[in-house]
């Protein structure tokens, strides 16, 4: 196996070699290394949480112990109108650059690279703007049950390119593509960076050694998620194999039973999802910083917030009347 080299960083005349289409916003300065990211794995996207999210695909990003899968996610846009334009890897000169992701109100070049869902190599068919909403594309987008806002085209599917291009890169060795002149007009539209979410979701992503190429082959245990901090699916769709994740599905179940049987208003089932969100990012963070496992004390802390949060529940629905024992 060859060794990863240690990133460099590099200024805009690698970047302008590395890049098919410049643009101010986001290639000044990025990761240039000298080996290629592993091909883009072929996975199950989950059903859109909420109307109004944007679908992000997945991606290779890099770190100092190489590359990483940063799942692909239902985001909120930073506003109404704007899509999400992919980051991609280009190739140019020995060197693999980064060009990140963006909003914009169109969807401008991201090297050609199919990432599925709507992303097939040229802007995006998954759906658009209308109305004051966003309007899914369903025979694209797994918008779940419920959606009011969607219609079925099915003309814009490729199933060409779908099939034999999982390519990871742009360039000599990957994908051939240059921008359209449509593309570049874009590129000198009003841009807006990634989310703060989006960048904790790619933060999170980069702290789980099970999402490291050199570990998985090139196939994360984590493909794709609902929402940045939400549900965890594998490749076949499933809820990924993780104590967290299956203690959320659990709760969420709790919540939706509680809601239903009247124990709980909407409002107390949506603090009940905050702490138990809270709890479950304590329990992450702990295990990846002691190779998987809680320490004494920090079960004993997670478990005294946990009872902290069910005391603060029934104060809740009570009044704080007849508090329950500690």
């Amino acid at each position: 196996m060859r060794k990863l080299l240690t990133p460099t960083i590099f200024v805009l005349l690698f970047a302008l070699l590395a890049c098919p289409a410049p643009s101010s916003a986001q290639i000044a300065v990025g990761v240039a290394i000298h080996i290629g990211p592993p091909a883009l794995p072929v996975y199950t996207q989950p059903p859109c949480p909420t109307e109004g999210y944007l679908w992000t695909p997945g991606y290779w990003a890099y770190g100092p112990a190489g590359y990483y899968w940063v799942p692909g996610v239902w985001v909120a846009p930073p506003q109404v109108g704007f899509l999400w334009t992919p980051g991609y890897w280009g190739f140019a000169g020995g060197i693999y650059g980064w060009h990140g992701g963006y909003w914009g109100p169109h969807v401008g070049f991201y090297g050609g690279l199919n990432y599925g869902f709507g992303y097939g190599g040229v802007g995006f068919v998954g759906g658009h703007w209308g109305g004051g909403g966003f309007i899914y594309n369903s025979a694209v987008l797994n918008v779940g049950v419920g959606f009011h806002n969607t219609y079925v085209d099915r003309t814009v599917i490729n199933n060409t390119t779908i099939v034999n291009n999982h390519v990871s890169f742009n360039g000599p060795g990957g994908v051939a593509a240059r921008p359209t002149p449509q593309e570049q007009a874009y590129e000198h539209e009003n841009h807006v960076q990634p989310t703060a979410n989006q960048l904790a979701h790619e933060h999170t992503a980069s702290q789980d050694r099970s999402q490291l190429a050199s570990t998985n082959g090139g196939h994360p245990g984590t493909m794709a998620m609902d929402s940045v901090n939400g549900h965890r699916f594998n490749q076949q769709g499933h809820a990924a194999n993780s104590e967290v994740g299956a203690r959320a599905e659990n709760q969420q179940q709790r919540i939706a039973n509680g809601v239903h049987n009247g124990q709980m208003s909407p409002s107390q089932a949506a603090k009940v999802e905050g702490h138990e969100a809270n709890i479950n990012h304590q329990i992450a963070t702990d295990r990846r910083a002691n190779g998987g496992k809680l320490t004494p004390v920090e079960k004993k802390n997670i478990n005294q917030k946990q009872n902290n949060a069910s005391r603060q529940i029934y104060n809740d629905k009570h009044d704080g009347k007849n508090p329950p024992k500690k």
